[in-house]
């Protein structure tokens, strides 16, 4: 589970602050006010880390990745490109379980860390370059820092003091090691030349194996098929774009819960894939919308249920543990359906152990939130709910306080709109038509 998160001269953000993650964390706020970015830095990462070119610094993406941003110069700031940016995620979980023994941490064992990682990245000789990069385990800290010159050397650095070299056999000068691997890894040169770090590949590994559990799901969505195929493969998600939904499905045997949740939302009656031909590598997706309405196939039923079909295959399939980022869920959704939308997201935070963080526009599904907090149905701590607006051009953020009886303490102006204020000019409006006499 990622528990903190943080930003710095990335995008319209100068700095996101050092941000809690609950296992239920909804990004609330105006168009274009940054919510989006701070939904793109782990998908930013994860395709960095899946990326093969090991000298890659940062994968910014192209049209088919999950996120595309361009150049490190249109990411930074104010397209600052002398500035650098610098981000820090802090997760925990079973995914370092070693026993590690070296003079620098000691003889101890760490079966549920909690482990940060943080980098620099900045624009130099026309080119990413890692300034920095560091990993923070139990107050132990072990990174590489640039040197000053105008070669790409590197330190290793322990604590934020270098380490010199602690090996007989290597080169003289073999404390300076070339440049990392991607934006968070150790070169080959690390255990050659220094014996007290052999643990240094785990927190390596250690981190890629937190971004795998990483799945996003953007806000354009793959549109309904009127077949599928599938050939027995298992999907790890459903892709960013939704198009693996129906494969995802079948593989994890997740077709009832989510029949069981459209119904739930309103959206149908009934759901179903049933395999064309004998061959039973085409698919096709039956839906009834009422129990007296013929059954159709995806295409011939509203938009808004082939839409929100990826979120509730997530939702089924992902091993436990998973942390899914969602780009607009509701779209497409009456009131209703982004209400209950809400429900599926507790109902899979709490049964099926993952962690959900939400960028939406939606009053109702915040406000399902709310009620189910007053219910008792969601712990207050178990959420972190932010809303994010634009000052002078640069995105700001503030956290909702929400007391144990769903109330938010600190509701931003305007947060959803003036509300009150169209009801009370449309009151106003019929008093003065009345008094005229119009109708």
């Amino acid at each position: 589970m990622i528990t903190r998160l943080r930003a710095e001269n990335f995008k319209s953000w100068k700095d996101t602050g050092d941000l809690r993650l609950g296992r239920l964390t909804g990004l609330f706020g105006t168009n274009s006010s940054g919510k989006t970015s701070i939904l793109q830095i782990l998908p930013l990462l994860k395709q960095t880390a899946e990326f093969p070119d090991r000298n890659r610094v940062l994968y910014t993406g192209n049209q088919e990745s999950p996120v595309y941003l361009g150049t490190l110069p249109e990411i930074i700031h104010g397209h600052q490109a002398d500035s650098g940016f610098r981000l820090s995620v802090t997760w925990a979980g079973k995914q370092l379980l070693v026993d590690i023994v070296n003079p620098i941490f000691g003889d101890r064992f760490y079966p549920l860390p909690e482990i940060t990682f943080q980098t620099s990245i900045i624009w130099r000789a026309e080119r990413p370059t890692v300034d920095f990069f560091e990993y923070s385990l139990s107050g132990e800290r072990l990174g590489m820092r640039r040197t000053a010159g105008p070669d790409d050397i590197y330190e290793l650095t322990h604590n934020g003091k270098m380490l010199e070299q602690s090996k007989l056999d290597g080169p003289e000068g073999a404390w300076l090691l070339p440049p990392p691997i991607k934006c968070y890894g150790f070169p080959s040169e690390t255990q050659k030349y220094f014996s007290d770090v052999s643990f240094a590949p785990a927190l390596q590994l250690a981190f890629e194996n937190f971004l795998a559990k990483v799945h996003y799901l953007g806000p354009i969505r793959s549109y309904p098929q009127r077949v599928y195929e599938w050939g027995g493969e298992t999907p790890m998600d459903t892709g960013w774009d939704g198009d693996q939904a129906v494969a995802g499905l079948l593989a994890s045997k997740a077709v009832e819960q989510v029949a069981k949740w459209l119904k739930q939302m309103g959206l149908i009656y009934s759901f179903r894939l049933n395999a064309v031909g004998e061959a039973r590598t085409v698919y096709q997706c039956h839906v009834k919308i009422t129990p007296t309405a013929t059954e159709v196939l995806l295409p011939d039923v509203g938009f808004g249920v082939s839409q929100i079909l990826p979120v509730l295959a997530n939702c089924a399939m992902l091993p436990e543990g998973s942390t899914l980022l969602l780009e607009q869920p509701e779209i497409h959704l009456h009131p209703f359906a982004q209400a209950a939308l809400a429900d599926v997201l507790i109902d899979a935070i709490k049964n099926r152990n993952l962690q959900i963080i939400v960028e939406s526009h939606s009053d109702h599904l915040l406000r399902r939130i709310q009620r189910r907090i007053a219910r008792e149905v969601l712990d207050p701590d178990d959420t972190a709910l932010y809303f994010c607006h634009l000052e002078n051009g640069t995105s700001a953020i503030e956290k909702l306080d929400v007391d144990n009886y769903g109330n938010i303490r600190n509701w931003p102006k305007d947060f959803f709109g003036d509300e009150m204020g169209e009801l009370a000019d449309m009151t106003v409006a019929a008093m003065e038509r009345q008094k005229a006499g119009r109708q």
